[in-house]
């Protein structure tokens, strides 16, 4: 040891270890530059290999929609006689000839969007996510449908037959409930109203039903009907309908817009009217049910990025932790207790919120609001 080193460790022992400390670290923040000289991306072979092994299928296809590649599990999903080697370089309409499929992956390349469908095969349907990447690349993902899934597939369509063959029926039902209160006096028409009362629910359910169904079966694509549409003036409409419930209990409607150059359209929404109507109506009949008396239920409309963004906050009790994780659930009502008007809904006004969102290229959240309160932002597709 040189005499330099032997006196820079005595003044380090003397400073209380510190410069010993720095000679004995030295070593590992080598170590360490030498472990962030190693490269982050892992090999393309090594990137193959672990793409083989995924539970999922996998295609790929290039911009001519040939087929560069796909891995054993899709080649097992697809019931492929015959090895996945010989399909290297073949079109793939060979394995769609519905051109179904075809069609949506010529719309997630335009859009650059993914898209989802179902696939039917010969003995089993497949999930499938058609994912778009660069220079006309799609990557086309399979998984195999388990039981379950199509378990409850089974019974979201038995629920839907059933929602129709009961709509006739109730009805007729109500027609009759509308003659009985006619004639009816005293003990018998509280009964009568009562029935109608319950009718109406039932009518509504029923409603509410058909429109989940009808949502379903309806995924986001370039067909979907569309318009420029003012989210402040259909707000005004939708209000009209619940303004006469909401007066009875005080409770008033306060729209702001955030402020934009005159000419720019940068409020508008592009999407189908009706189904933004009917969003709009179930989150102001939901804000109006957990509003207390003599409040006001506030609404804001503004742009962000692409999105046309309308928030509705109420000043209720707020969400609770299992009303945030199941709110958009079907049938799911939060606590009667927190609710402010006897109405009672379905259970399906948020869930169909949801879907309609979906069906239409959006998405809806739900928040505590920092100063109290429920808060809902609807984002919908905004106009050009």
């Amino acid at each position: 040891m040189s005499k330099e080193t032997a006196l820079a460790l005595l003044i380090g022992a003397a400073a209380g270890g510190s410069l010993g400390l720095l000679f004995r670290r030295q070593p590992r923040l080598q170590r360490r530059r030498r472990h962030r000289q190693r490269p982050l991306d892992p090999p393309e072979t090594q990137l193959r290999a672990w793409m083989e092994e995924v539970p999922q299928g996998w295609l790929l296809l290039n911009g001519d929609n040939r087929i560069a590649g796909l891995n054993p599990r899709a080649e097992l999903l697809l019931e492929l006689e015959d090895s996945s080697l010989g399909l290297r370089g073949e079109p793939f309409a060979l394995l769609d000839h519905s051109d179904e499929l075809l069609h949506l992956v010529n719309l997630a390349r335009d859009k650059g969007l993914p898209q989802r469908c179902s696939w039917p095969l010969r003995s089993s349907n497949l999930d499938v996510r058609v994912m778009p990447g660069d220079d006309g690349w799609v990557a086309v993902v399979l998984q195999g449908r388990n039981p379950l899934e199509s378990q409850l597939e089974r019974q979201e369509e038995w629920v839907s037959d059933v929602a129709h063959e009961l709509k006739t029926p109730l009805t007729a039902l109500r027609l009759v409930g509308d003659s009985l209160a006619l004639k009816a006096d005293g003990r018998q028409a509280v009964l009568v109203q009562r029935l109608q009362r319950e009718l109406e629910r039932l009518q509504v359910l029923v409603s509410d039903l058909l429109d989940l169904s009808r949502l379903d079966n309806t995924p986001f694509t370039d067909e979907t009907p569309q318009a420029v549409v003012d989210p402040a003036a259909l707000i005004q409409r939708v209000w009209s309908t619940l303004e006469p419930l909401a007066s009875e209990r005080g409770v008033q409607l306060k729209v702001g817009a955030a402020e934009h150059p005159s000419g720019e359209g940068s409020d508008l929404a592009a999407i189908d009217p009706a189904r933004f109507h009917q969003a709009l109506l179930n989150l102001l009949d939901n804000a109006l049910r957990y509003s207390p008396d003599q409040a006001t239920i506030d609404v804001e409309i503004r742009a962000r990025n692409r999105w046309c963004m309308v928030s509705v906050r109420d000043h209720g009790p707020g969400l609770s932790d299992t009303d945030l994780e199941r709110m958009f659930q079907r049938f799911y009502r939060g606590d009667p207790a927190r609710a402010r008007s006897p109405r009672s809904g379905s259970g399906l006004g948020l869930a169909i919120v949801q879907q309609i969102a979906l069906s239409q290229g959006g998405m809806v959240r739900a928040s505590n609001h920092p100063d109290g309160g429920a808060l809902l932002e609807l984002l919908v597709p905004r106009a050009a």
